[in-house]
């Protein structure tokens, strides 16, 4: 997380960052990562935990967990419900439900940051997603792109960074289960049933006969600098 954070300048001091906690075990991972660099990176910023909740098939979820790990470390942990499990399930019936899905999550998690006061806004994004990203608009969409490791939407006045975009989904699942970090259950209908499962299938099964696929995926993203992906001396440590 540190050199992310550098490599792409995602912190400053005085910044205020909100943290989009979904309970899963990347955004514990990032938001106690957050936590614990504030006292050695030499950057003065402060840290505010979001989630919204979607409220999927009209129940909310427990975030019991999320509040409790906040308050155990004085963090301001701000939960919002909202319609979009409905709005998505319900009344769109989309078939793709996820990139909307994430679209309205993220500006709701915008419009909650903005109005606690923060200028940043941290997802948990990691390398496997960015590597998944890529190859889903390139298999799906017949594009070359991907979500960037920071950027500042629409010219807005906050800007996204995704601290954990040189992390490995192993290393994250690693630290996970060395802090005690329990993931909150997914109620989402379509989980394990997506597009971006699918591509997930196709990366694992490439990396059993072909090992080190996803690894040069990236290094081919961050060469050819797509989306933000630059590649400075930190990446290619990485990429060892």
């Amino acid at each position: 997380m540190r050199k992310a954070v550098q490599e792409f300048d995602m912190l400053s001091d005085g910044d205020r960052v909100a943290v989009g906690v979904s309970g899963g075990k990347d955004s514990f991972v990032m938001l106690n990562g957050l936590f614990m660099l504030r006292s050695f990176i030499g950057i003065d910023y402060e840290i505010t935990a979001v989630t919204v909740d979607p409220c999927f098939n009209g129940v909310g979820g427990d975030y019991s967990q999320v509040s409790r790990f906040c308050a155990e470390r004085d963090i301001e942990y701000i939960l919002e419900p909202s319609n979009i499990g409905r709005i998505v399930f319900d009344i769109r019936k989309e078939e793709h439900p996820c990139s909307l899905c994430s679209r309205m999550r993220r500006g709701a998690l915008h419009n909650i940051a903005q109005k606690a006061g923060c200028n940043k806004l941290a997802l948990g994004h990691h390398l496997d997603d960015a590597v998944e990203t890529f190859l889903m608009n390139l298999f799906v969409e017949g594009r070359i792109g991907c979500f960037s490791p920071m950027s500042v939407p629409n010219g807005g006045d906050i800007s996204l960074i995704r601290p954990l975009a040189l992390a490995r989904e192993w290393e994250i699942s690693a630290a996970a289960k060395r802090n005690g970090f329990e993931a909150v259950r997914s109620r989402c209908p379509a989980d394990g049933y997506t597009k971006r499962e699918e591509i997930k299938r196709f990366i694992a099964e490439r990396e059993k006969t072909d090992r080190g696929f996803t690894d040069r995926v990236f290094g081919a993203m961050c060469r050819a600098g797509i989306d933000g992906w630059g590649c400075n001396e930190q990446t290619k440590e990485c990429l060892k």
